[in-house]
Order: structure tokens, then sequence, then C-alpha cells
């Protein structure tokens, strides 16, 4: 049976189950006009955010890993993986512009620390991962105004993190939300998951990315489908477009992309984002162009100690140690 998703309370005025969050918060995550609370109206006396404080965005580098089904064992430190989360649980981890700001300043820190080798992606709370823009932000701005802003360099600046990067998405990923998820090298969902694009619903379409990696990650006939209804899916579905990494039961959603970060942040660091760096532009250029890049990344490697350490290691029957030159 497929697994089902967060509990929902109401729906938005253009049919869209939606959960109920406070006023300000995500648009994505319901309709306009919606009766529900979950979006201000231009002029309505409710508008507005949903006042945060302290940072928007936490950073842990080292994660740490607490042993399953023990809350009183001593956590594991994670040497080389980060986990960084969304921190605005109220609003279901709406992406506003000062979010944004604080989670491409988070990874610019992250890809300049050479001790950071993997970065895991997350929401605060169970119930969402972020449900996306949050439209009291945005709904009177112009076109003009939206340019000016240069709000997508954030969202560039998030995608050009060099390292490995994994979604950890429990709840609602939806709009933004699902954007950013998919911005990442690797998707892990928890079986509560529910995804989608639902911007259409909004008079708009996605703007930061969705067109463009949601189709490559599923194919143009299932991402035209998703994109033009709006409609949300869930993990299991998810998993068979090829969107997931793995599914894996919500209360593990963490720990499980965790764990797939310490596997890769075990490996030998150079070659780790060498290959991240061919995969990546694989859905950029045609592929003689990725395979002739590949080649030069795979002769490169020939020039480290790793390579030596590795091949050595193999022969001699022994562990690696990996020095990261």
């Amino acid at each position: 049976m497929p697994a089902r998703g967060p509990r929902t309370e109401a729906r938005g005025a253009l049919g869209m189950e939606i959960p109920r969050v406070p006023p300000g918060a995500g648009a994505d995550a319901g309709g306009a006009g919606s009766d529900t609370g979950t979006v201000a109206r231009p002029g309505d006396a409710r508008e507005g955010t949903v006042a945060d404080e302290g940072p928007l965005v936490r950073v842990e580098s080292p994660a740490a890993r607490s042993p399953d089904g023990d809350a009183t064992a001593q956590p594991a430190i994670l040497d080389g993986v980060a986990l960084v989360t969304i921190d605005r649980p109220r609003t279901l981890n709406t992406l506003t512009a000062a979010t944004l700001a604080e989670l491409a300043e988070a990874c610019a820190r992250l890809d300049a620390d050479p001790s950071c080798r993997v970065a895991v992606f997350t929401g605060a709370g169970t119930r969402a991962f972020s449900v996306g823009a949050d439209v009291a932000e945005f709904a009177r701005e112009t076109a003009d105004e939206l340019r000016a802003s240069r709000r997508f360099d954030h969202w560039d600046a998030i995608a050009r993190v060099r390292v490995p990067t994994i979604a950890a998405v429990r709840g609602y990923a939806l709009g933004g939300g699902l954007e950013l998820a998919m911005s990442c090298d690797m998707l892990v969902l928890g079986d509560d998951a529910r995804l989608g694009q639902p911007e259409i619903r909004l008079g708009l379409m996605p703007g930061a990315g969705a067109t463009q990696r949601l189709t490559r990650a599923v194919g143009s006939a299932r991402a035209s489908e998703l994109i033009l209804t709006g409609r949300t899916f869930d993990a299991v579905e998810a998993e068979r477009l090829g969107l997931a990494t793995r599914v894996v039961p919500a209360e593990r959603t963490v720990e499980a992309a965790l764990d797939l970060a310490a596997a890769i942040a075990a490996m030998p660091p150079i070659a780790v984002r060498a290959a991240v760096e061919a995969v990546r532009l694989a859905s950029e250029v045609p592929l003689s162009a990725g395979l002739e890049h590949e080649r030069e990344l795979f002769y490169t490697l020939f020039g480290t100690e790793d390579k030596v350490e590795g091949t050595g290691a193999f022969l001699e029957k022994r562990e690696p140690v990996w020095r990261g030159r």
C-alpha cells in the first residue's frame, strides 16, 4: 500500500490538499485565496511572514548521528559530513529571501572547508522539508523587482556546491522546496513524503529549476504532467519515476541520509569530487563532450597520491588510508 502523507487539515481554494500553517507561510503549500490562513492576501490584516528568532539555517559540521533506537546513547560523530537544516518549522520551512541567503552563505562556507566532504540538507520538524516560497513576500513583486533582487543567485550558489549533496525529505516538499531537494545529487525520502510543483495554480510556473531538473530526472512527458497539473505525488511514485535515491521509514529519513553521506565521506575525496563533477556535467553537455571531460578527470586522478594508495592497498589486500592528495 502506498505510504500515507502527512495529515492534511484543509483544501486550498484551488483544490489542493494543504497542511495548516501560520499566516504568511509557504504559498506553494496552498491555493491563492485559501480561507485556511495559509496564504495572506495583499491588503489582508494577516499579511506578513511569521517572525523568526535566531538563525534561519543551522549547520552541524561534523554532523552527529544517534544510534538507532537508543536515544540515551552517545551520538557518533560523522567526520566529513555536514548537516544543514532549514530551521523554520512554524512555517513548514518556507524559503524566504533571507532563508535562501543564509543557505547560500552556509554552502559557501562548507565548500571552502576541506574537512567537509558531503553535505546533507533537511528541514526542521517532521511535517515538511520545505513547502517552498512565501507568497506574502513576493505577491506584490513585479518582474523588474524580481530581476533586480538577484534572488536566483542564491539558488545558483546552492547548486554549485562541489561536494556531494543529499536531500533528506520528510513530509512536504513543494514548489521551491522540491526544487531545492532536486538541486541535490541524491534524494532520500521518508515514506511520508509528499512532493509537488504547484506553481501553476498560482498563475506561475517553476522558476528555480524544476522544468529542467525534474524533466531530466523523470522525462518530459511525466514532468509535463506534474508541472502542468500541479498535483502532489508520494514517495512510492517518486521512487518509481527515478526521482528518489531511496525511500525509508519516515522516522529514519535523516539517519539514512547521514549513513549514506558517511559511506561517501569514507571514499577518496578528490575522486569523489571528480565523479560528482562528471555526473553533473552529463545533464549540461552532449555525450561526446561529457565523455571527453570524464576522460580528462580520469587522467588527472592518475596523478594523485590517493590513486597510488588505493591501487597499492588493493594489491596488498589492506584497507586504504586516503590523504585527499
